[in-house]
């Protein structure tokens, strides 16, 4: 019988791996686009747009390389991408709405969590 009781936990915790996969891609998938929206928003001087950006990130994302490397590299890619294309920047109602639709995304999928109390 005590076996039973170190064996539930375990089972539990192999069939629901897949889950936590997938929200994780999911997770990083949505960090990345804040990274570009971050990295076009720096590009066309659109500092309070890149401060929220970078609160949602620190509010969201695990606090793990993985994340933090998925940001920082989306952020560089799309900073230049907009020098290099020399093009006209998107205007701030559009890179904010991108960034309200990412905000409500990141919601569902790295929801923030409160910190323990001590």
């Amino acid at each position: 019988m005590k076996s039973l009781r170190y064996i539930f936990p375990f089972v539990f915790a192999v069939l629901s791996a897949p889950t936590f996969a997938a929200d994780a891609e999911a997770g990083l998938l949505a960090i990345k686009s804040l990274g570009s929206v971050n990295g076009q928003a720096l590009a066309c001087s659109e500092a309070a747009l890149a401060a929220r950006a970078k609160q949602l990130m620190l509010a969201h994302a695990p606090k793990t390389q993985r994340f933090g490397a998925a940001y920082e590299e989306a952020t560089q890619e799309a900073f230049l991408a907009q020098t290099r294309a020399a093009g006209t920047c998107p205007d701030a109602t559009s890179l904010t709405d991108r960034l309200n639709r990412l905000a409500l995304q990141l919601a569902d999928t790295l929801p923030v969590v409160a910190p323990m109390a001590k």
